[in-house]
């Protein structure tokens, strides 16, 4: 049973992983046919163990919008924990029972109620009396069941949570969330509590059960720990757990100090709770704690070191942020020698001057922070030019907090996802140009615009010694960066990012202007909007785009960087302009299914992902498959082909 659960989890993964490949990034990392294997395969099990993911995708959770989040009394109040960052007042409170020892995890309590085995209810610990309802955000988390086996009543409690890699990809794409969130708990209690759950579902939040309330007619065998193996067995994910007696503690607690620095979800500390449920309720409850649990909070590392500078890192936002670079120290057994300060408030609030005498520590064991500045010689020196573009930077207030900005709407730091689009695989197709390793290279100074990429030879020596990189890596990016110098107009007119063209309408339009790249830069609004697929929006934001001269100029170096090659006219001829195509499963003739694309769509046709009733052709060699896309044709009596047919259909 419990190998089944972890295959349906890894198959959620994987297939939601695929889809976003394909959706998103255009990119393809399994075969339709595999997809289709691995889907119906997802879907047996679902039904064998009643269990249904919320984020499985056999199920599509609508979107809603709230006006506003109602108000729930909780049923029994929620208290707060007893802490202590001594262990042997652990060892104290465990005396001669068994108990389970857990991550105390950093994030937002949620109560879940179940009836008749769906999710009903979904309510925040508020004050620990009264709460909010966001049942509408809780059906888009990760990994939240929205069906489980048991049929009766179940109340339980979790914590929902972002993990630190998505909380800094998050942080970067969110206007103003610098200024707004500054670690992965304020933002996922401004994700869970979103009036409009589409922001919650792209936030990644996830939900860790970690107490049972309620579920009638089953018998735990008296036991916390049972506990948790029964909800794990109903689907959900449950905290990381050890079963600890006085004896063991000291192990146990070394075993999770040891391990907080790999784990991805956030963790303030660890919880003990008596393992024997009748003991630990017979004992009640004092005015604020339970007396059947405990918490154990991380006694902090702290060593004292001097500011050396205050590095200045520009944003995709805009923002500005101070980073304190410090001689380095030894913290939670590595080495540290930078801390982020947030911002400018933060600086005046601990007084922070180059030379001082400076108190840092590992938040969590794992976030390097400044506790305390032990000398106090004042903020001095703050920036009047962003670093990267060299524009005027101003400092401004935000949620009653000072940051500094770039003033500068063309600044390269806030235009990262334009970087990223030109050296995608359907523009300049640029392997080794991640969008952190852009972020370095234009923070760095190497890259301005597009043409600087053709260039990076320049920083050689500055790219090989950088964390990450090294003679190979170098030596593959440069191999990848002339390889993308010959290329075809249509991809050097997509990489431009102009606002509504694809790969797709800039197919059409190269091909309808003869591929002259002097007739692209001229083309009027009137002249591009009688191309049959272009409309009057697209005419107009590509004329509007030419129209810029800093664009003319961009265009014409780039030009100067690659080769184009004459465009071989398709042999054979067939237009297959008004004709949609979907492509589905392996290809045999073709090098890949996007070949196959970039066929048909030099005569005029078009490829999508999904069989519609739009449809005229589903391309695929497997033709008696009973995969999703092959029931859907036949349902609406789309023409199933395979390869060979499509070619002589070309021909």
């Amino acid at each position: 049973m419990e190998d089944k659960k972890k295959r349906m989890r890894e198959l959620v993964d994987l297939l939601n992983r695929a889809r976003r490949a394909y959706e998103q990034e255009d990119k393809e990392i399994m075969s339709n046919y595999e997809y289709d294997r691995l889907y119906d395969e997802l879907q047996g099990l679902e039904q064998e163990l009643n269990t249904t993911l919320a984020s499985s995708p056999t199920v599509n959770v609508g979107y809603e919008v709230l006006s506003e989040l109602p108000k729930e009394r909780h049923e029994r109040p929620m208290l707060s924990l007893d802490k202590t960052k001594d262990v042997e007042r652990l060892r104290e409170f465990l005396g001669d029972q068994k108990a389970m020892i857990s991550w105390k995890l950093d994030g937002l309590t949620i109560v879940l109620t179940y009836r008749g085995g769906t999710l009903e209810k979904a309510v925040t610990r508020g004050n620990g009396e009264v709460g909010e309802v966001i049942t509408n955000n809780a059906r888009v988390f990760r990994n939240i069941p929205l069906r489980i086996p048991y049929e009766g009543e179940l109340v339980l409690r979790g914590e929902a949570v972002i993990g630190y890699r998505d909380f800094e990809r998050i942080n970067e794409e969110i206007g103003d969330a610098d200024a707004k969130y500054k670690n992965p708990r304020n933002l996922c209690s401004g994700s869970v509590r979103q009036l409009n759950n589409e922001i919650t579902a792209k936030r990644n939040v996830r939900f860790y059960a970690f107490t049972l309330v309620r579920a009638d007619g089953v018998d735990f065998r008296n036991s916390r720990l049972y506990q948790m193996e029964w909800l794990a067995g109903q689907g959900f994910e449950v905290v990381e757990h050890h079963a600890v007696t006085r004896e063991t503690i000291d192990g146990e607690v070394k075993w999770f100090a040891d391990h907080i620095a790999e784990n991805d979800v956030p963790s303030d500390g660890l919880v003990l709770v008596y393992d024997d449920i009748a003991y630990g309720e017979s004992l009640g409850s004092t005015a604020k704690f339970p007396r059947d649990s405990f918490a154990f909070k991380w006694a902090d590392e702290i060593r004292e070191t001097t500011l050396l500078e205050i590095e200045w890192s520009p944003s995709r936002t805009g923002l500005i942020n101070p980073v304190a670079v410090f001689e380095p120290v030894e913290l939670e057994g590595t080495t540290v020698s930078r801390a982020s300060v947030h911002n400018i408030s933060i600086m005046e609030e601990l007084e922070l001057g180059i030379g001082d005498t400076i108190q840092v520590y590992k938040a969590n064991m794992i976030i390097p922070q400044i506790a305390d500045n032990l000398t106090r010689s004042g903020v001095k020196d703050i920036p009047k030019v962003c670093p990267v573009c060299g524009g005027p930077a101003r400092i401004s207030m935000e949620n009653e907090t000072k940051t500094l900005m770039c003033t500068n709407p063309k600044c390269q730091a806030k235009h990262i996802k334009a970087f990223a689009l030109f050296v995608s695989r359907d523009a300049m197709n640029i392997e080794g140009l991640s969008e952190a390793t852009l972020e370095k290279f234009i923070m760095n100074g190497f890259i301005k615009d597009f043409t600087d990429i053709f260039h990076l030879d320049r920083h050689e020596e500055e790219i090989k010694n950088m964390e990450g990189f090294g003679e190979k890596s170098y030596l593959n990016l440069q191999s990848s960066i002339q390889n993308a110098r010959t290329t075809t107009l249509p991809r050097l007119v997509y990489s431009l990012g102009i606002p509504n063209i694809g790969i797709s309408n800039a197919r059409m339009i190269c091909r309808a202007l003869d591929n002259d790249p002097q007739r692209i830069m001229s083309a009027t609004e009137e002249e591009l909007d009688e191309i049959q697929g272009v409309g009057e929006v697209i005419a107009g934001t590509f004329a509007e785009y030419f129209a810029d001269g800093e664009h003319r100029d961009l265009f014409r170096r780039l030009l100067d960087e690659v080769e184009i090659p004459e465009e071989e006219e398709p042999a054979g001829g067939r237009d297959l302009t008004g004709i949609n195509f979907v492509i589905t499963g392996s290809v045999e003739h073709f090098a890949n299914r996007g070949e196959v694309k970039e066929e048909i769509e030099k005569r005029g046709g078009k490829v999508t992902g999904s069989v519609t009733s739009k449809t005229n052709y589903l391309i695929n060699n497997d033709v008696n498959s009973t995969s999703s896309k092959n029931r859907k044709a036949r349902e609406l009596g789309v023409p199933i082909i395979s390869e060979e047919e499509f070619m002589k259909m070309l021909s």
